[in-house]
């Protein structure tokens, strides 16, 4: 009987040294893991929405008359206009030519009698001053003036449609073909042009955005032919009313385009910046895990992996602003977190 019990006693002692090696040589395994050391940074909450790159301003200018087309030089380039061309405010871009039109302006016949009028009222004032007329005749030479100064100004407004001139800097962006000197009809398309240095999208925004996003918010502009260049843009109108049939409320954006990286009609998409924290913990959003409303992450300290407790604030697409339980310097582990527990032996890769 003694021997069976010192037995069962030996067996039971060899069986847990077995299991106690087991553990032990399972809890030295060390997992590969790759880590990020924090730095600080910032973090923008963004609201997203796209729409179509609009010129600030546009325009498509017509024959105000009947003329022989005469397409001029571009001074910059000494070629006649094309398009894409840059024109400059009052610059001539076609010329009509009609002589019927311009005789019947009579504008060199205008000019003499606005010089005529001018002599007869000097003449008079200086009359009247000696007391050779009356002040009713003096007066009658003033209105003779006034009204050939008008005829002259409507003679030159009546000249000057047969000149196309661009309204403001702007590039051409439509320029129908006409055969030099060949007639064209009141009304025809003659030239297209468009200002996009400060360009304009018209958005709509869900309900849910009307709390966060403000006037004057700054604004992300991209577009997917420009992978590497960000345009900036801002928050210019809003409107306060909701559409009962979509929930969405409108708004505009304006965007600086000095280099013109975007084309009128282009659609892009913007980031809206409602809310920034700078000099913040950043991490990626992929490596929070979460249990019972607990989200954690795992960061290494003497080759162990060390599991703390986290509550997050700002997040963007992929990354998500650290308000507690992190600190900079600290090295956060960013592959291989998925099979870790609390204390688990890590091999850090460089």
């Amino acid at each position: 009987m003694k021997y069976r019990i010192l037995l069962s006693v030996i067996v039971i002692a060899l069986l847990t040294a077995c299991g106690n090696q087991t553990q032990s040589s399972q809890s030295d395994i060390e997992t590969p893991v790759s880590v990020q050391e924090l730095k600080k940074g910032s973090i923008s909450r963004l609201i997203n929405t796209t729409g179509t790159a609009q010129a600030t301003y546009s325009v498509e200018l017509n024959a105000e008359m009947n003329g022989f087309y005469n397409l001029q030089t571009n001074p910059s380039t000494g070629r006649p206009y094309k398009l894409g061309d840059a024109v400059r405010k009052g610059q001539l871009i076609i010329r009509l030519e009609n002589k019927e039109y311009e005789n019947g302006i009579a504008l060199e016949s205008k000019k003499l009698s606005l010089e005529i009028a001018e002599q007869e009222q000097n003449k008079q004032k200086a009359l009247h001053e000696k007391g050779g007329v009356t002040l009713s005749e003096m007066r009658n030479t003033e209105v003779r003036v006034t009204n050939a100064r008008y005829d002259l100004e409507n003679a030159t407004i009546n000249l000057e449609k047969m000149n196309v001139r661009a309204p403001f800097d702007g590039i051409i962006v439509s320029l129908p073909h006409y055969t030099q000197q060949g007639q064209v009809t009141q009304g025809s398309l003659m030239v297209g042009l468009m200002a996009y240095t400060r360009m304009y999208m018209d958005i709509n925004l869900p309900e849910s955005a009307i709390g966060y996003v403000k006037s004057n918010q700054p604004v992300h502009i991209t577009h997917y032919t420009l992978p590497d260049d960000t345009l900036r843009g801002e928050i210019s109108e809003l409107s306060p009313a909701i559409s009962t049939e979509t929930r969405t409320f409108k708004g505009k954006i304006l965007i600086d385009n000095d280099r013109l990286k975007l084309r009128p009609g282009m659609f892009v998409k913007a980031d809206i910046v409602v809310d920034q924290a700078d000099s913040a913990i950043i991490i990626p959003k992929d490596v929070v895990l979460s249990r019972r409303n607990r989200k954690y992450v795992y960061i290494v300290e003497r080759n162990t992996a060390i599991l703390r407790d986290i509550q997050t604030g700002l997040e963007d697409e992929d990354n998500v602003e650290v308000i507690e339980g992190l600190k900079e310097n600290d090295n956060l582990i960013i592959r291989g977190y998925e099979t870790l527990r609390e204390n688990s032996r890590v091999k850090v890769l460089k």
